[in-house]
């Protein structure tokens, strides 16, 4: 589904991403590692945000570094931030179709396209209700909502758990899962909870100082060695 080759990035003389060699398959992937690590960096490479000094990425079978950045998002990819970006000033529709116009699909499609969207992330208030009156769990939902339609075909999760209880959370789980099926995308989640990365996905890749240090089933790369050594810092 992604292919990625010899990717490197370097702000000055710091190589945030080194030589990075990775492949995604199909359904929901983790993308874990220390604070620093290069996470958020390998998606703003694949979000447009910047360009590689090295390497390629291609994502079902197509360039995605030769593309425009304007033009992923009509192609299909899909991002939360750490920071919120949902608009305060507008309605939870308002801002799912914000995105959906965006997207591959037409308008005359938009309504029903947008209504879905919300009723997947299971958002317990109206469409209509604009987004300043609802509690952060739920605006993390309408973000979710946002990066889920218009039948993206990449899916880039930024912490989207951070600081939610763990009521929330298992929600916000429950909904990361279905994500591949609901839409056919390719879901890639970077969390510090290990325990929502271990109930979301089925492969985990890790990075440390930039550097790609397991990649495999989840279990069994959160027991690798290195994995630990690079969270605890022990010898």
């Amino acid at each position: 589904m992604i292919e990625v080759d010899g990717l490197t990035v370097r702000y000055g003389g710091v190589t945030s991403l080194d030589a990075m060699n990775l492949t995604f398959e199909q359904g929901t992937c983790g993308l874990i590692g220390p604070n620093g690590a290069g996470k958020t960096t390998f998606f703003n490479v694949l979000s447009g945000f910047v360009r590689p000094a090295a390497g390629t990425v291609r994502a079902f079978g197509t360039d995605l570094l030769s593309m425009a950045h304007y033009r992923r998002a009509r192609w299909g990819v899909r991002r939360t931030f750490q920071t919120e970006q949902a608009i305060e000033e507008l309605s939870v529709y308002d801002n799912v179709a914000m995105v959906h116009e965006q997207s591959r699909l037409g308008g005359a499609s938009r309504r029903g396209d947008v209504l879905d969207a919300i009723t997947f992330t299971g958002l317990d208030a109206a469409p209509e209700a604009p987004v300043r009156t609802l509690g952060a769990g739920q605006r993390r939902l309408v973000e979710v909502a946002r990066a889920v339609v218009g039948r993206p075909r990449l899916v880039l999760l930024d912490e989207p758990a951070a600081g939610l209880p763990d009521q929330e959370t298992s929600h916000l789980a429950e909904v990361i899962k279905r994500i591949p099926e609901h839409t056919g995308a390719l879901a890639i989640l970077v969390d510090h909870d290990m325990s929502l990365v271990s109930a979301c996905c089925a492969t985990t890749a890790v990075l440390d100082f930039g550097k790609l240090i397991a990649s495999g089933p989840t279990a069994a790369v959160l027991r690798d060695d290195a994995v630990v050594r690079a969270y605890l810092g022990v010898a």
